[in-house]
Order: structure tokens, then sequence, then C-alpha cells
């Protein structure tokens, strides 16, 4: 931690105002910004997708389960994989507080990977989650929406990731897609977002941020584990690219320094 300087009380509340005149002003553009999102057009689903999950078969507009409006967290779980990306294990341990309230707010908000459900299953239970996830294996759906890639365009060292050709290419990364469904049953993409732009689902940054040593990271999420791995040992390196790997205990998340 930096020094600081040590100041009467009444000089602290004088920087404090200072810093709150900014953190207003914060506030009122992200509250612009997100009146701008709700204004984004939309475009209609017209590909039938197929997921399974704990129910059996689904299509897309099932998964809105009577709501009007799904989320849709594109979680890194390759087929072959044992555990789960460690950053959206991070992000996923927010999602359960969340749906006991966005449930009764007309959400609906998942987690879908493309590994076959029966391989996530195990790793879901050991990190005690109730949300549902469902598996987009042989489907086009995390293809369509940009986060998994081809072994070939993997081979070619850059992707289509985050609405540009990204150079930190893998066959999953992680995002996150907005879905709304009319009285007649139509599904409309509204939104997806990708790499830093997850960073409004982690609450447990904003409480960082609160703190003086905010998120003591070198690199974007790098002191991440799973929750039930903080006491286990320093953090196995891995890449991204890496096959079918055993423990997954890093991922784009830890190494993406894009916005």
């Amino acid at each position: 931690m930096t020094d600081h300087a040590i100041v009467s009380p009444e000089q602290w509340l004088i920087a404090r105002k200072e810093l709150l005149k900014k953190e207003k002003e914060l506030t009122r553009l992200s509250d612009e910004l997100s009146r701008q999102r709700r204004q984004l057009p939309w475009v209609k689903v017209e590909k039938s997708y197929r997921f399974e999950g704990p129910a059996g078969t689904e299509t897309l507009a099932d998964l809105f389960d009577g709501r009007s409006q799904l989320i849709v967290y594109h979680f890194m779980f390759a087929p072959g994989w044992t555990e789960g990306c460690t950053g959206c294990s991070f992000i996923s341990d927010h999602i359960d507080g969340a749906n006991l309230h966005l449930a009764h707010h007309d959400v609906t908000l998942i987690a879908v990977s493309r590994a076959p459900l029966a391989e996530f299953e195990a790793f879901k239970k050991r990190m005690g989650w109730q949300f549902k996830w469902v598996s987009s294996a042989g489907s086009d759906f995390n293809y369509d929406y940009h986060v998994s890639f081809t072994k070939e365009q993997v081979a070619q060292g850059q992707v289509n990731y985050n609405y540009g050709m990204s150079d930190h290419a893998a066959e999953d990364l992680h995002g996150v897609s907005v879905f709304s469904k009319n009285a007649a049953g139509d599904v409309f993409h509204t939104y997806s977002s990708y790499a830093r732009g997850g960073d409004i689902l982690l609450g447990a940054h904003h409480y960082l941020d609160l703190t003086p040593k905010g998120r003591n990271e070198t690199k974007t999420m790098n002191w991440v584990r799973h929750h039930d791995r903080y006491d286990v040992g320093p953090l196995v390196s891995l890449t991204v690219n890496s096959d079918a790997p055993e423990a997954s205990n890093t991922c784009c998340h830890s190494t993406e320094e894009h916005a």
C-alpha cells in the first residue's frame, strides 16, 4: 500500500467532497449509458437452438421460464474440461444472490456452456451453485454469439471477439447476452458484452474498489481462485489454449488486458 497523507477530519472532508463530485458525475454517466443500452435496436432470433438441461431438451424460448427477459452468461467450460474457468466461476458466485431478486422482476438469469451437461454437473455441485446451467453442445449458439471458435479460427491467431479481431484466440471465451420475448413467443437478441464488459456483473469488485488496496492485482483478476481453492497453494498457470485441461485454473479473465 502506498503512503497516504494523514490529515485532520476537516481536511479529509474537503478532499472527500471533491471526490464526491466525480462520483456523482460517474453515476449520471452510468445512468445515461444504461439508458442508451436499453435503446439499442433488436435482432429477431430466427435460428432454432436446442439446449440440454436438468429437465431435458429446451429451446431458447423455453429458457425464459415464463418471463419476458433472459440473461445468458456464457460460461467457459469446453468439452473435456473437469473444472470451469476461474473468472467465470467468480462471476457465477454472484448469480444465485441476484436470482433471489431477478426472478421476481421479469428476468431469468442462467449460464450456458459448450460442454455436454454431464461434464459440468459435478463441478456445479462442488461449487454449491443453484442457478440453471445448460449445455449448448451440438448447436451453433456459442459460435453465433461469438464466444466459441473453431480450431481453424484459433490457429489463425486471431478471432472475432468483442466486436473486433482479437489476438486473444481460444476455442472458448466468455461473455453475456440478453434476449427478450414478446407475447407471440418471438425471441429477440438485445445486447451482448464481452471481455471486461463483464465487470458490471462482479459485485465483489465494487466492494474491493471501496478499500485502500483496491483489487490489489498485477493483471486483471489474477488473484481470483475457485472459492474452495484459496487455501491450497499458488495459482496454476494455464493458457486459454490448453486442450481439455484437468484444472482450468486460469482463463481469459486473468490474462486479458483489453476492455
